[in-house]
This record gives C-alpha cells, structure tokens and sequence, in this order.
C-alpha cells in the first residue's frame, strides 16, 4: 500500500515543477536571445541540464537552468568563437566543476567577499539591460557588438530609427510585470506579458519583431546529442572562457544553494553540487544547450511552490518539454520587446542597488573591490574581471590579517612572559562566571568579523532545539567587521525574526559600533537591543523574558 505522506509529496513536487516551468518558459528564450543564440538553446539548456541539477546536485530544492549571470561571457564566446566554440567553453567549464567538487573546493568558493559578487553582478545587470536597447526601443540594428562602449556609440547613431509602438509596448509590458509582482506575486509575471504580446500580435497584426520573423520556427524536439569538433588548439584558446563560465556557475549555483537552505533549514552539499553542475552542463552542451547554473528565482519560486523533494526541479524540466512540444508554433508569435521588458526587469533585481549602497557605507576596501569589478565587468570584460575579483579576494583577506596582527616590542625576560601566557587568566566576565536564564542562549564571536567566517553565523539558530527566546551575540573581541560580516548579521537577525527570537548584540563599542551605526545595522536591530556589556545584555534578556 501507498504511503499517503510519499503520494502527497510527489503532488506537491509535480504541482511545484509545473509553477516553475511557466515561470521559467519565457526566461529560458530571454538568456538565450540576450547572449546571441535563437531562443530553443534557452529551452534545450533548461530541460536537459535542469533535469541533471535536480537529480544529481547538492540541494534538494535547487532549480537549474540560463541565468543573467552567464549572459555577458556567453555573448562574448559566440561573437568570438561561434556556436562551437561555445559548446566546447561549457562542455570545459563541466570538467572543471566536476573536478572543483571532487577537490572539496565547494566551501572555499562560497569565501569569495560580497563586495566583489556583488560587483560582478551590478555590472553583469548594467550590461543584459544595454544589451536589450535594440529590442526594447525597436531600433532595428542587424549586429549588436558585444563592447558595451561600441554598443552606446551604435544605439546613439540609430537613435533617429526608435520605433515608438515599440517603445510603447515595452514600457507597458514592464508597467505589467511591476504591478503583478505587488497586486499578485503568485502570478508569472513573464508568462502573462508574453502570452499578452503574442496576443497582440496575432490579433491585431502588430508590427513588432517576433522570435518567428527574426529566428524562424521554435523546434517541437529536443536535437540528437552530438559533440562539437573538439582540437588541442580549440581548448588553448578558449580555455580563460571556460574557467570564467565555471566559477561564475559555481559562484551563482552555491549561492543558490544558500538561500534554499535558509528558506527551508536544511543544509545543501556543495561539493556533489559543484559535480552536478559539472555534468550539467557537459549534458548540455551535448544536446545544443548554453551553460547552466542555479537560479535563485526559480528556486526560491520552487520552494514557495510546495516542493518537497528534487523531483520538483526534474518534472519542472518535463514540463519545459511538453510546453515546447505543443506551444512552438505559438512561441514563435512572441513579441522580442516583451522579452526586452522581462530582461529589463531581471536586470534591475540583479543590480540590487540596495545592496550597493549599504557597500558604500561599509569600510573603503569594500568600496574599492566592489567598484574595480563592476567596472572591469563593463568596461573590460568579465573574463578579467573575475580573475581580478578573485585576486582581490586574497588580497583583501590579507590586508585584514595585518590589520588585526600587532608587532609589539616587549620589555623585560622573554621566558617569564612565555611562562605567564602558559598560565589560566581568570575572566571575570566569561560566560561561565555568569547566570544565564532559561531561553536565552550565548554565543561569542572572537578575532575579525569577515567574510572569511561570516559563513558560520548561519548555522547557528538551526542547531539550537527548541528555539531560544533571546540570542546574545557577544563581540568584546571583535576588532573589526567587513560588509560580508554586516550582510551575515542581517541574515541571522532576520532568522531570528522567522523563529521568533530577539537578537542582543554585547560588547559593541569603538570601531566596530562606529561600523555597525554606519552601515545601519544598530537602527535595525534596536539601540536598546545593543549593549556595551554582557551584564547589560542579561539584564536586558530578563527584561524580554519577562515581558513574554
């Protein structure tokens, strides 16, 4: 007999894969048109490679498939080197991520500093929403370059051919998408202003470029598996391609991964999801496909769907099929400038600019890692720009380590004083020389605050049954605090809010309250909720006990 718990899971998984997959349609033809290709290397990415980040990767919930973040590389591969030689830069990046990932390099990736993602990112949204002018504006250029000066200098030139129709629709197509987000978030956006768009122009013979009048016919099928012509020389020249595709795929998928996990409080595996992401997209390029990486949308869309399992992110994949097997003929009706408005959109939730402007406020290392990546990102290319990044992770890591190392000259017999450090200090203000009350729960962080162990803050409410009434969080030893540091204490004051724990800080004082007030963390989690001192702190927890 069926367990009706397994027969309820697998309807939620199948109704979440369904959810997905129309969330997923339109975006899939999106990445794929904005990096160069005709809209089915979108689909045949998100079906095959979909189907292979659910059933072999690290996370349970993780849905797989194009994302933005790969636009700008692809873009540059295909102008470059052709359709070829983008298979073969995807089937390397897979090597190089199933190699990542048996090398147990699944943690040290997710160490890469915030301010330098976040710069990529910013500057990877600058340039999809470039890219789309001609489509957006109907300006009716053939050959867009891939330089994003070139690409302004090009639109400038062609300014006198705007189509306003055009224009009309696409602004009102975003109109649609923004206020379906706030008056109905369950509904696809996307799905809905492409299906208005291909409506439009059936009926009313709308003179828009469609995918039909500029691609041709939307296949039914997936294509025969093949490998493209893979030479010595092939591999040398594309080889800074393919490493930038992988650790931009195994930056975005592990990211994604991360906000599953805080959505649903399990724990993704990151290092067989780097080799999952590695055959992936190895799969993918065999049928056709461009590289593939975790979306956070579509997962986080599959996590608000109900799924339980990854049968939810394979069946999504399923779905894309039968979707491609009975609607082709009607893709082919959709307009390019509704999926101008839907990139337009995803361009700006990338940019974040919330998140930018809290880095200006962190220290000025940040600042300058975030902003070098951001404009190697546009102005260079993203090839450099993610060696750069990298480069700058190491050095921002050892920057902070000789902040916080004092060279100290010292007076007196060196081996008394390494006899005295041998010896137990008493501390009259440990933890243990004090009388914690129940429901509340201590943790202390000591040494620097950055982004090499802010990772581990996340973890923290998750281990502790039942739920504490109060966290205190002490940081008498920290010295110093980076914008990853800031960015994982509003991750664990916002768990604490799902669980409904209140967050003490104690022993904030001097450079790190100066940091904390600037970046405006202590506004958020209260001035009463920020003390000097752990005494202060208890005394404060009694209060909030007391209250409840």
């Amino acid at each position: 007999m069926i367990d009706p718990g397994f027969s309820a899971n697998i309807k939620r998984d199948i109704v979440a894969g369904a959810t997905v997959a129309v969330v997923a349609l339109p975006l899939a033809m999106a990445f794929a048109i904005a990096s160069g290709l005709p809209p089915e290397r979108g689909l045949y990415t998100a079906i095959v490679a979909g189907f292979l980040i659910s059933l072999m990767g690290g996370s349970r919930y993780q849905i797989g498939g194009p994302t933005g973040a790969f636009v700008v590389v692809v873009y540059g591969v295909v102008s470059r080197h052709g359709l070829d030689g983008l298979l073969i830069a995807t089937i390397m990046a897979g090597v190089v991520l199933i190699l990542l990932g048996l090398a147990k390099f699944g943690n040290a990736i997710k160490f890469i500093p915030y301010p330098v993602t976040t710069g990529f990112t910013a500057g990877i949204a600058l340039i999809i929403a470039s890219s789309q002018m001609n489509s957006f504006f109907g300006l009716g250029v053939k050959n867009v370059p891939a330089d994003f000066i070139s690409q302004w200098d090009l639109y400038l030139s062609a300014s006198n051919g705007i189509s306003w129709p055009t224009t009309i629709f696409s602004l009102a197509s975003i109109g649609i998408l923004v206020i379906l987000r706030k008056c109905a978030p369950r509904f696809p956006g996307p799905l809905g202003v492409v299906t208005l768009g291909a409506v439009a122009v059936w009926w009313f013979q709308a003179p828009f470029a469609t995918i039909g009048s500029v691609y041709g016919a939307v296949p039914h099928t997936l294509p025969v598996p093949s490998l493209p012509d893979i030479s010595m020389e092939r591999i040398r020249e594309l080889m800074s391609d393919a490493i930038t595709i992988a650790l931009l795929g195994a930056i975005e998928s592990l990211m994604s991964a991360v906000v599953a996990d805080g959505m649903t409080g399990e724990r993704h595996k990151p290092n067989r999801e780097l080799v999952g992401q590695g055959v992936a997209n190895i799969a993918s390029a065999i049928f056709g496909g461009m590289p593939a990486t975790g979306a956070i949308a579509r997962t986080a869309t599959n996590i608000r769907s109900g799924a339980a399992s990854p049968l939810a992110g394979m069946s999504h994949a399923a779905f894309l099929l039968i979707f491609m097997f009975f609607l082709a003929e009607h893709i082919a009706h959709i307009p390019l400038a509704s999926l101008a408005a839907i990139l337009m959109v995803v361009a700006w939730n990338m940019s974040e600019p919330g998140k930018v402007r809290s880095i200006f406020r962190a220290p000025g290392a940040d600042t300058l890692a975030m902003l070098t990546t951001f404009f190697l990102t546009v102005l260079v290319n993203l090839n450099v720009a993610v060696q750069v990044g990298v480069a700058l992770a190491g050095l921002l890591f050892i920057k902070r380590m000789t902040e916080v190392t004092r060279i100290e000259a010292v007076a007196g017999d060196i081996q008394a004083l390494l006899a005295s450090e041998t010896q137990t200090i008493f501390d009259p203000d440990a933890i243990e020389n004090k009388t914690v009350p129940e429901g509340v729960e201590v943790y202390e962080i000591e040494g620097p605050f950055f982004f090499g162990v802010a990772d581990r803050l996340q973890s923290i409410l998750p281990k502790i049954e039942p739920s504490p009434v109060v966290l205190i969080l002490r940081m008498r030893h920290v010295p110093m605090i980076d914008a990853t540091g800031l960015n994982a204490l509003e991750h664990l004051m916002s768990n604490c809010g799902r669980h409904n724990t209140t967050l003490l800080l104690s022993g904030v004082r001097g450079e790190l309250r100066q940091a904390l007030v600037r970046y405006g963390f202590i506004k958020k989690v209260g001035e009463e909720n920020t003390l000097s001192h752990i005494d202060k702190a208890l005394k404060r927890a009694e209060e909030i006990l007391a209250a409840r």
